[in-house]
């Protein structure tokens, strides 16, 4: 299965613009990563993910980040990949599938800046059909910059490389949100930490990470989320978190990544939308605003998408508008599976089933 999806990975390094049922043509779109190795974009379409939390998870750690402890095991029957349900932390990911009809493409894993890498689940998703995204937590840029932490880092590149699997390595996400200004300082200072840690996996010789830029895509909006890119020559994939945000009634994914996706046109780079969810929030809309969301993302520069399956960014129970987990809901749980059996987010052509 892992064999299958480097040969797959290995297609292309470059990737002419897709055809996203009629959506107009970007520029070709490039990439520093090295085919057959680490992740690429599909000629055509893009992959389908989700971050679903480890069983007994549910607020946000310290860091703003879910937890990644690993979840305990067990199999979900007619899961469509139910021999991996037992392995380590992908009991929910196997359930969550299930209710897809379909295994995913991309599964997303969330570790802090200090957490030890490689775990359970991330090995289990590399042993399998599936690309792992890391998203890491950031650090103090200046002292990043400084060689404080050197020795972290490159144990955790030898680490990922001793995976030998194709990984997308979303580092220090959300950079350009007010509550990260005390460690990331400045623009000019993320870009000179995220060069620093690139530096520091080249001189390990990793070649089997695609590096992900990630800020908000309320960012381009407010704040200049566009001076934190490092360069084209420094990015593989540039990607956006496009949750609709707490402070609105009702809000499309195509209002959210509008600015975004105007940003993104002026760079070849294929785009990952790495955390997209509709709030509980909207109710008997939901199913709506994922067929929506379905259209939306269907653009030929998209070429991954990932669900946040989680309400773990609520402040309370009774706060909806920051509760994004489909599960439960089967209206939809119905229009999320439409949106990820549809051909343009199955480029693999992976297996589907009635799901439920």
């Amino acid at each position: 299965m892992g064999t299958a999806l480097l040969v797959t990975a290995g297609l292309v390094a470059t990737v002419a613009a897709g055809c996203g049922d009629g959506a107009g043509a970007v520029p070709k779109i490039t990439t520093t990563a090295r085919a057959g190795v680490a992740p690429v974009p599909p000629q055509q379409g893009a992959y389908f993910g989700a971050w679903v939390p480890p069983e007994g998870t549910g607020r946000p750690t310290a860091s703003g980040s879910p937890s990644a402890s690993d979840a305990p095991s067990g199999s979900p029957s007619g899961s469509p990949s139910g021999r991996d349900a037992g392995k380590p932390g992908m009991a929910p990911v196997a359930g969550f599938e299930r209710q897809l009809g379909r295994q995913l493409d991309i599964v997303q894993s969330y570790r802090g800046w200090k957490s030890d890498f490689p775990g359970g689940l991330e090995e289990s998703v590399a042993d399998g059909n599936r690309y792992l995204l890391l998203t890491w937590g950031g650090a103090d840029t200046r002292e990043i910059v400084q060689g404080r932490h050197d020795a972290l880092i490159a144990r955790r590149a030898r680490a990922l490389k001793a995976l030998g699997k194709p990984v997308f390595l979303r580092w220090s996400r959300d950079m350009d949100k007010p509550s990260a200004e005390k460690r990331v300082h400045s623009p000019a200072d993320f870009t000179a930490a995220w060069k620093h840690l690139r530096e520091i996996f080249t001189r390990e010789k990793v070649d089997n990470v695609a590096w992900v830029w990630c800020p908000t895509a309320r960012g381009f909006g407010g704040v200049n989320a566009g001076a934190y890119y490092p360069g084209d020559d420094q990015v593989d994939w540039i990607c956006a978190d496009a949750q609709p945000g707490g402070d609105y009634d009702y809000r499309d994914l195509s209002e959210a990544l509008k600015l975004f996706m105007e940003w993104a046109r002026k760079h070849k780079k294929p785009i990952m939308i790495a955390e997209f969810g509709v709030p509980k929030s909207y109710g008997t809309r939901r199913a709506e605003w994922l067929r929506e969301a379905a259209k939306t993302l269907q653009d030929p520069q998209v070429k991954a998408v990932v669900y946040f399956n989680s309400d773990e960014q609520a402040e309370s129970a009774r706060d909806k508008r920051r509760a994004y987990s489909v599960s439960g809901d089967k209206r939809a749980v119905s229009a999320l599976r439409e949106l990820a059996t549809t051909p343009y987010f199955n480029p693999r052509n992976l297996p589907v089933t009635s799901g439920g």
